[in-house]
């Protein structure tokens, strides 16, 4: 019975000096690192490298690079279309704001040339982004769409224009989610096919 109370006390001891050196006032001591690699980056990383990783190619050994002085970066959008007479370019940098889609009516013009190879992959993103609301055959009958109210029927909006489907798709509308950061300009305007064939009854 001594033993046991000898022993608790010498563990309320222990106990007691490990929370004493445990708990220093300030924060200039983050402790000890038991499992550095679950921590440092091996691979390249952007902002920071430890040494014995670093990458040759920088300065720094970081893998994150400074712009080129004098550029300014433009995303690697395939901007031009057709060929002869038939190309057109540059309305893959869409700036016509959300509140707006009267412009987007007005003004846009598909750019990507309606052929069966753009129609495959139009239905291809269709059934990949859209299919899930707006149903296989757009009649707003998808899975998502019994259960999330209000989604059209394409063959009742036949007369919608090319400008107006593209400005939905990448802005949004009503209940309907925006869609820009999710698929480029050029896939959505091949989608803006798809959608009108299905408007067409195809």
């Amino acid at each position: 019975m001594k033993f046991t109370r000898l022993n608790r006390s010498l563990l309320v001891m222990a106990a007691a000096m490990l929370t004493i050196t445990a708990c220093k006032r300030g924060h200039d001591n983050p402790g000890s690192q038991f499992a550095p690699n679950m921590y440092e980056p091996v691979g390249y990383e952007p902002y920071k490298q430890v040494d014995g990783f670093k990458t040759p190619y920088s300065k720094t050994g970081t893998a994150l690079w400074l712009p080129v002085k004098g550029t300014v970066s433009r995303r690697n959008y395939n901007t031009a279309f057709g060929d002869g007479d038939s190309t057109t370019s540059d309305l893959m940098i869409y700036n016509i704001p959300a509140d707006s889609i009267e412009i987007a009516e007005r003004t846009l013009v598909n750019p990507i040339p309606l052929n069966e190879k753009t129609l495959a992959e139009g239905k291809e993103y269709y059934t990949r982004f859209c299919q899930h609301c707006h149903g296989e055959a757009g009649k707003g009958d998808g899975l998502v769409a019994a259960q999330y109210k209000g989604v059209p029927n394409y063959a009742s909006m036949s007369g919608m224009k090319e400008g107006h489907i593209f400005h939905v798709i990448t802005h949004g509308r009503n209940r309907m989610w925006p869609h820009g950061s999710q698929i480029t300009p050029e896939d959505r305007w091949k989608i803006v096919h798809y959608v009108q064939k299905l408007q067409n009854g195809g």
